[in-house]
């Protein structure tokens, strides 16, 4: 029974280093750039050993996508929580996705696109994040940084549409994430805030 429970541990704690492994290289080099073969010789185990854990690369990848999202979302969660207005939890937003930028390639995003499987989960986490995205404008109402007379459902769906935009056209590529947040996202952003929300805005980005 105890050798049973070794052999288990060893199994999840492999499949973990595995995952932590592949990641990297798929952030740092690309998705399509690395091999199976690569990963296995990473970790110095055998390709049927690595082919034993995960059947082929996109498994892998939708394993290591939907471990990532749980994990950054449960951390977000919890530093919104302690937000004292919406503002601040625009700070954590920015410096979130600024960090992220410097760690991975372009490559990433443009090859990830490919994986039909993927997609269509972010999609779906997405849209079961529309709530309590609607919840953080409200929030920005009642606090009184953003402006009360505007239909936010339309405004939700012009965020919708400049995240499409980025993708599909791949400006990640072009521009950095502080570039197309400044010049897309918080220019949309600025448009429905109150002078105080304007004002609280400006130290975001021009005050870090």
């Amino acid at each position: 029974m105890q050798e049973s429970k070794n052999i288990s541990a060893y199994r999840q704690s492999l499949k973990e280093r595995i995952l932590a492994t592949a990641m990297d290289a798929f952030t740092h080099r690309g998705i399509k750039a690395v091999r199976m073969d690569d990963i296995a010789q990473a970790l110095q185990i055998s390709k049927r050993t690595l082919y034993e854990i995960y059947a082929n690369k996109e498994d892998l990848l939708f394993e290591g996508i939907t471990t990532y999202h749980r994990q950054k979302a449960t951390a977000f969660v919890a530093y919104a929580e302690g937000c004292s207005n919406v503002m601040e939890i625009i700070l954590g937003f920015y410096r979130q996705k600024v960090e992220e930028s410097r760690q991975i390639n372009p490559l990433f995003y443009t090859d990830l696109q490919k994986y039909s499987k993927i997609v269509e989960y972010m999609r779906e986490e997405h849209n079961r994040n529309h709530e309590q995205f609607m919840d953080f404008l409200q929030r920005g109402v009642d606090e009184g940084y953003f402006l009360p007379s505007l239909n936010y459902g339309i405004v939700s769906r012009v965020f919708d549409a400049l995240g499409h935009y980025i993708m599909d056209s791949h400006l990640y590529t072009q521009y950095t994430v502080e570039e197309l947040l400044s010049n897309l996202i918080f220019i949309s952003l600025r448009g429905f805030c109150t002078e105080k929300g304007m004002q609280s805005l400006d130290k975001v980005l021009y005050k870090q």
